[in-house]
């Protein structure tokens, strides 16, 4: 990347590109949730939800749109997203964990399409182990029917293939040093930070460390409470697996994502009281630990910013015996499938039978005129307007336009004390503030 002239500010911008099932909806819930404290920090989110990131992230891997899908079109996304980033004052947040399924030209124009930003590149990564479980219960939600042990076999088998990425979502977005080779390629190496998700301790460890990599200070930030896309219990997996066998094939995926895996699996099963959870076979742990001491050499030996201990990334020894899915007594699925049933039933009367709400009043005058001007400007009509005329270049000019309006990103002034780095001196880019605590990797 070309320096600027010296003392020229140029604004910063973190690519959190995944991987998925390591802390990243967590952490996209904390940013979201505390997006005007970030703000008063120097770290915008643009768009106005993550959303807005996962289409963009869409529009930029060309992933195709499901037939019959209600939403907006994603063509354009990426262009606006990235747009509304480079505006902003100080640095700019992009979260959206299918980043890593991008291929190396979908990477490459992912990068030069922030420039001429500072580009940060964020990865969050895990043990084999514990990531081939909450994978493995990530394609069920997304109405996947394999079993468990046939599942895991094939993720084996084309662990040592060439193409692998190409022949296994799994090693797509997970084949973490191809990933980071992919999107390091034209930025200085330790402007990419890989963060280790803590094996043990609460998720508040996790968001520190991705707070020290944005340079903010952690403490000042409300985590949440309530946790979001959490992990099902060994009888609440396998009896979505079975249901997923069962449902009709003209069911549409939009329809089943919005209503089976939003409603039933993260907001029914998952809440469900703690049962036994799913474990690696014996033969297969041995298999996770040895991939899991490939990463850490390789993380080991290269130049990337590491935060955290590359200890987490080996798997504690397996515990107990191995229950397949497969043998889950009867009883337990039935009371699953009790609980699944009543929920639904529930859902469906609420959506038929919605309770209304008493729109509050804006009080004043500006308070009235900010609500107008957001209706006008991003109410339902007009998004969906823009959404789907976003193709054309002026369309999505007039987008960032609005996104400025209604956020102002320029009232967020950057924080002397976070800022300083960002002014180029003699061409040198500089990637820590003087007061950023770099967490090292303990190897």
């Amino acid at each position: 990347m070309k320096s600027r002239a010296p003392g020229v500010l140029r604004s910063r911008v973190y690519l959190h590109i995944g991987e998925p099932k390591t802390g990243t909806t967590f952490l996209q819930q904390v940013m979201w949730s505390n997006h005007a404290q970030l703000a008063a920090q120097g770290i915008v989110l643009p768009g106005y939800s993550h959303r807005d990131h996962s289409r963009a992230s869409r529009d930029l891997r060309e992933a195709p749109r499901m037939a019959g899908d209600p939403a907006a079109s994603w063509a354009g996304e990426w262009d606006v997203l990235t747009g509304q980033a480079l505006r902003a004052p100080w640095a700019a947040v992009i979260s959206d964990e299918v980043l890593a399924a991008c291929n190396p030209p979908q990477a490459d124009r992912g990068i030069r399409s922030l420039l001429p930003a500072e580009i940060h590149v964020v990865l969050t990564v895990r043990d084999t182990a514990s990531l081939l479980r909450a994978e493995w219960q990530e394609t069920v939600k997304c109405r996947a029917t394999v079993p468990w042990e046939e599942w895991l076999a094939g993720v084996m088998g084309t662990a040592s293939a060439a193409d692998r990425r190409r022949r296994s979502w799994f090693w797509t977005v997970h084949d973490t040093l191809a990933t980071l080779r992919m999107w390091s390629r034209h930025i200085p190496p330790d402007h990419v930070h890989v963060i280790t998700v803590p094996r043990q301790g609460p998720a508040e460890a996790l968001w520190a460390r991705f707070a020290a990599v944005l340079g903010i200070e952690s403490s000042c930030i409300d985590v949440p409470s309530a946790r979001v896309n959490c992990s099902l219990g060994l009888a609440e997996a396998e009896f979505l697996r079975r249901m997923n066998e069962a449902l009709p094939d003209g069911m549409p995926d939009w329809f089943y994502t919005r209503n089976i895996k939003q409603i039933l699996a993260h907001q029914v099963l998952s809440a469900r009281s703690a049962q036994p959870r799913l474990a690696l076979p014996a033969a297969q742990q041995e298999w996770a630990s040895e991939q899991s001491e490939i990463l850490f050499a390789g993380l080991r030996d290269a130049k990337y910013h590491l935060v955290g201990d590359l200890h987490d990334l080996l798997p504690p020894p397996a515990s107990g015996r191995y229950v397949s899915p497969a043998s889950v007594p009867a009883q337990q699925l039935l009371d699953a499938a009790v609980h699944a049933a009543a929920a639904l039933a529930d859902h469906q009367f609420r959506a038929s039978h919605p309770v209304r709400a008493q729109p509050q009043k804006p009080r004043g005058l500006r308070q009235r005129a900010s609500k107008l001007e957001w209706a006008v400007l991003n109410g339902l009509w007009t998004r969906r307007l823009l959404h789907n005329t976003s193709h054309l270049a002026p369309v999505r000019r007039l987008r960032v336009l609005i996104w400025c309006l209604l956020t102002h990103p320029a009232r967020h002034r950057p924080n002397p004390a976070l800022a300083g780095d960002l002014v180029d001196g003699g061409g040198e880019n500089r990637t820590h503030s003087p007061g950023r605590r770099r967490v090292r990797a303990r190897t």
